[in-house]
């Protein structure tokens, strides 16, 4: 029996420390691209910071059956000075969901932005946001999708 245990406690350990080797090469941005000039007295240029301009920051899917999965793509340039960096897209609800580069954007370059948004289980008028935050100021910007989900006389 203590033989049993002995090699359990060995198998384990072995296992602890495979496990815990990180095999795969991170991608690391340092904060040498991120240029803040922003002050605590309020005197700042922007014009070295990066900037989103987009065409548009609503859609409407309009007429939507219960349980359908739709996407649309939010096209962006970044206007600014510097390489934009999209940190993180949030919906408002498990139900929206966005998919986007994680790359720095050079200045003049364009981005998307996915939004999937499944109708399954909802009804009526539906108006959900993307959150995203970037190294731009301010750091938040907001899309909104809507649409009316019906439910289907099949």
């Amino acid at each position: 029996m203590k033989t049993k245990s002995i090699i359990l406690v060995l198998a384990l350990v072995l296992f602890a420390i495979v496990a815990c080797k990180n095999k795969t090469e991170k991608k690391e941005i340092t904060t040498e691209i991120v240029n803040n000039p922003v002050t605590a007295n309020g005197d700042y240029d922007t014009s070295e910071l990066p900037k989103f301009e987009f065409p548009e920051r609503n859609h409407d899917f309009g007429v939507l059956i219960q349980g359908e999965k739709v996407s649309y793509t939010f096209k962006y340039k970044n206007v600014g000075g510097a390489d934009l960096i999209l940190r993180s897209a949030k919906g408002s609800c498990g139900c929206t969901v966005p998919k986007w580069s994680r790359e720095p954007l050079a200045p003049g370059k364009e981005g998307e932005i996915e939004i999937i948004f499944d109708s399954s289980h909802k009804k009526g008028k539906q108006v959900k946001t993307i959150t995203l935050l970037a190294n731009t100021q301010p750091n938040k910007e907001v899309l909104t999708i809507t649409g009316e989900v019906v439910i289907s006389n099949k």
